[in-house]
């Protein structure tokens, strides 16, 4: 008796498909969104991303990016957001790989991968810099649950710092009193140091009145990071 081959089964109809709803379909479109607005600034860098570039590359109309957010400013601070969570992914892995080191080779491990990201992507140094830049302004500009979204993004990639800094505490490696603020000025001095090493370009005074233009290579940058990060965290006796 011959066989018979199975039959693959029938697609589901309209009717049958699950309906997104009304909700699930916004977020979707904020992802798509956001996931856009990303690649144009890795493509082009944050200065020339236009809403009208972000709208293209969805395929949507501009008016619709204003449904989903309050301006730009919201949508490059979400953007960050984004960033902010590939970082997060990348300093947790790090420190894994770390776990077992003394608290003083974890902060170095961090903060090395906290500039490799910058420099693999410097629209997020663009991004961060933007935020910081805009202070207490940014709480008239972006909604709450924006708000919320971004200071949620900054501290859990603080937390991989803080984490460090508390265990070289109980070690007594550190002797850091306020660790939240701390965490908060390393992340703001990798910023500008990723700035500057960008840049790839430094002012000197070569003779007395006369300054000029020297080259800065980024690894050297990425060294005086860490070193900067470990003069901040270390006890000083005497």
């Amino acid at each position: 008796m011959a066989e018979t081959s199975a039959r693959p089964a029938p697609a589901p109809t309209a009717e049958a498909r699950p309906k997104r709803s009304p909700a699930d379909r916004r977020r979707q479109r904020e992802a798509a969104i956001i996931a856009a607005t990303r690649e144009l600034f890795d493509a082009s860098g944050v200065r020339d991303a236009q809403i009208e570039d972000v709208a293209k590359a969805v395929g949507i109309n501009r008016a619709i990016i204003y449904r989903h957010f309050t301006g730009k400013e919201e949508l490059f601070a979400l953007t960050l957001v984004d960033y902010l969570q590939d970082l997060e992914s990348r300093l947790r892995e790090t420190d894994a790989r770390a776990a077992s080191s003394a608290p003083d080779a974890r902060l170095s491990a961090i903060t090395e991968a906290f500039v490799d990201f910058g420099l693999e992507y410097p629209a997020f140094v663009d991004c961060g810099v933007t935020v910081l830049r805009m202070g207490p302004a940014i709480l008239d500009e972006l909604s709450s649950s924006a708000l919320y979204r971004l200071g949620r993004g900054m501290t859990d990639c603080l937390k991989c710092v803080t984490e460090v800094i508390e265990a070289g505490n109980a070690s007594g490696d550190f002797a850091v009193d306020d660790v939240d603020q701390v965490s908060n000025v390393l992340y703001a001095l990798g910023l500008g140091g990723l700035q500057l090493a960008r840049l790839g370009v430094m002012v000197r005074e070569e003779t007395p009145g006369v300054p000029v233009i020297a080259s800065l290579d980024a690894q050297l940058v990425k060294a005086q990071l860490v070193a900067s990060s470990l003069a901040l965290v270390r006890r000083t006796d005497g």
